[in-house]
């Protein structure tokens, strides 16, 4: 049994497995907590596999889970489907629906030929099984990436996403929360890789609306922005890395997937993220943020597309990554005024914010 968290380290489930739950979130319900995600296990970056389904696991102190088993398992037979294993699934959300009374499921797909689409699965209960009811979705007419869900007070629900390589998308969704009905806002424009924002994870404090995001590299670990407005749609201020004293800028060698505000603790949230490549910690930041910028860069010298090139032999190779072997960095918020901030823990527990 568990009574502590200790971000980096390999996290074993109930029946002592490894957790299988990336780019997740956490659903809070009659006193149990579901964590759900991307099951990784069979992505050993070589044979293909991009992700095995949609794994969730159920606890009741944040530290212990049961494994509940694929709630959303892979299509093998149909290699056209959006739930084939070699489909480029990511970063499942999950939203209920107090209208339908059904769990909405959003999945990104990215297409072969660099385009994103969404596949929408809709459940009677959070644990399945979800029947699929709509695939292809280029929502606003949009290429859209890395995203999270959340909804209102009055039931209206938000989709934020990256509109690929170049700004990130607030909009809102259809009562039934199975597509978007066209109004939306726009943020944090940039012209390209490693700048712009993606994995966007939303959450509300003292009635302000905050959102952090990464950049733009692939795999490989950047620094976040914490970002701040006023209402959904914002404006949002961007605040500044969350991650104080980490040399690395590298977000702590992780990728915030979600942030989960803990019920009935003293004014806990906590960050969610990903360590993808736990055996690639020495990659230095500033020489892959500088290939990335000149890979996409539309008008590159042939002085910096050597410079690519040199960069190239000093990072992974291309090709598949094997994220069977990711682990997670759960950390707790602190916030001085408005920022919120992350600071290291090699271990923390729940009871710090009775």
């Amino acid at each position: 049994m568990l009574h502590a968290f200790y971000p980096g380290q390999e996290w074993l489930d109930t029946a002592g497995k490894p957790i299988q739950a990336h780019g997740g979130s956490i659903l809070y319900q009659e006193d149990v907590y579901y964590w759900y995600g991307e099951n990784k296990e069979k992505t050993d970056g070589e044979n293909g596999i991009w992700h095995w389904g949609v794994r969730c696991y159920r606890s009741r102190d944040l530290y212990n889970w049961e494994d509940c088993g694929l709630i959303i398992p892979p299509d093998e037979k149909d290699e056209r489907s959006p739930l084939h294993p070699t489909s480029m699934m990511d970063r499942p959300h999950i939203l209920y629906n107090p209208l339908t009374k059904k769990y909405v499921c959003w999945l990104k797909i990215m297409q072969r030929n660099g385009e994103q689409t969404e596949t929408i699965l809709t459940a009677d209960h959070v644990l399945g099984p979800y029947t699929l009811v709509r695939s292809g979705l280029k929502p606003l007419g949009m290429s859209a990436g890395d995203f999270d869900l959340a909804a209102d007070e009055n039931g209206q629900g938000y989709y934020f996403f990256e509109r690929v390589h170049s700004e990130t998308i607030c909009a809102e969704l259809t009562p039934d929360y199975t597509d978007v009905n066209g109004r939306y806002s726009r943020h944090f424009p940039h012209s390209q890789p490693p700048y712009v924002r993606e994995a966007t994870a939303h959450f509300i404090r003292q009635g302000r609306h905050y959102l952090i995001t990464s950049g733009t590299t692939g795999y490989l670990p950047n620094p976040s922005e914490l970002a701040v407005a006023d209402t959904w749609h914002g404006p949002y201020r961007v605040l500044g890395d969350p991650h104080p004293g980490d040399a690395s800028r590298t977000s702590y060698h992780s990728q915030v997937s979600s942030v989960f505000r803990v019920p009935g603790k003293r004014d806990l949230y906590i960050a969610l993220a990903d360590r993808w490549e736990p055996d690639r910690m020495d990659l230095p930041y500033a020489d892959y943020a500088e290939w990335f910028r000149i890979r996409f860069s539309p008008n590159a010298s042939p002085e910096e597309k050597k410079r690519m090139e040199e960069l190239r032999k000093n990072l992974p190779p291309d090709g598949g990554v094997n994220t069977s072997r990711a682990r997670y960095v759960w950390l707790p918020f602190r916030f001085e005024g408005e920022m919120g901030v992350l600071n290291w823990r090699d271990e923390w527990t729940l009871e710090e914010f009775d």
